[in-house]
């Protein structure tokens, strides 16, 4: 994140040299959306932080959905940053002004929108490393700032070559009503994080293997398997059905297999088991515990 700050910081002198220099207001809106950047990696930092804290005695769970409050303060960010862009947009629409110094410009945006692609990916790489919905957010905030960066330029360009002026603030539109949908999905997925949703595709196949195998080799089955994605942690609740005659200790050594092995297999999670005697129907729903 002290990565992403340092880059968005950079990235905001070099589009802001590069509306100065040209005029461009479609070089001026991508530096609006830069200076959304910082605001979101700051705060995005410091709900790290937070996230990083130990479970403790209010939070039994850990801090971990500390980072979605991050992705919804970007995304109620982008939407004021694309409002001030198509806002801006409108105006030059109706008030139109040549660009001057092009080629400085593209030059500069261009250097502004390499440095965004590298630390985007490193973003979304660590994301996925460390199961990271800030870290995640933040790297696709930076990709998608490269790509308007790329209508920008090509904007620009368009404009040097043929002189039709209408194109540039016609570009900063579209770059205002991409980036107001980019705020909308990021306050889609924090929101749907907060309401405790499932885990992933992926993992949720993941669990499912494990435990047809651990069914396979042990004779037990397993019903009412249920995930939560909280933050960067998992949390699983399974039913695991075991023959009758098992004593409490031999059952609760398997539920410990259980636990064990699907946190092995998604790289961290806390697994509860309970257990129930074979043939005894479960059904998820609030009368069932």
């Amino acid at each position: 994140m002290w990565l992403s700050i340092a880059a968005s910081l950079a990235t905001i002198a070099l589009k802001l040299a590069a509306a100065a220099v040209t005029g461009s207001v479609g070089f001026l809106s991508d530096a609006i959306e830069s200076v959304i950047n910082v605001v979101a990696a700051v705060v995005g930092l410091w709900a790290l932080k937070i996230s990083a804290k130990p479970a403790d005695d209010n939070h039994p769970f850990g801090h971990a959905k500390a980072e979605y409050f991050s992705a919804q303060v970007e995304g109620a960010m982008i939407f004021v940053a694309s409002i001030a862009i198509i806002y801006t947009a409108i105006e030059r629409i109706l008030h139109p002004q040549p660009i001057e110094q092009a080629g400085i410009g593209l030059l500069l945006s261009t250097l502004a929108s390499v440095l965004n692609l590298a630390v985007g990916v490193a973003l979304i790489k660590a994301g996925k490393r460390y199961r990271s919905a800030t870290l995640d957010a933040d790297g696709h905030h930076l990709i998608t700032d490269v790509w308007t960066t790329v209508g920008v330029l090509v904007g620009v360009a368009v404009v040097a070559l043929t002189g039709w002026e209408i194109l540039d603030p016609i570009i900063a539109l579209a770059v205002g009503v991409n980036i107001l949908f980019t705020g909308y999905r990021l306050l889609k997925n924090s929101i749907l994080g907060l309401l405790s949703q499932a885990l992933p595709d992926e993992e949720l196949e993941l669990i499912d293997a494990f435990l047809d195998r651990f069914s396979t080799d042990t004779g037990v089955t397993f019903t009412s398997v249920r995930t939560i994605a909280f933050g960067r942690d998992r949390l699983i609740n399974v039913v695991m059905q075991v023959p009758g005659d098992w004593t409490v200790e031999h059952s609760h050594s398997y539920a410990d297999m259980v636990e064990e092995g699907l946190a092995k297999e998604l790289g961290g999670a806390e697994t509860v088991v309970h257990i129930e005697p074979l043939g005894v129907k479960t059904e998820v729903g609030p009368m069932w515990v």
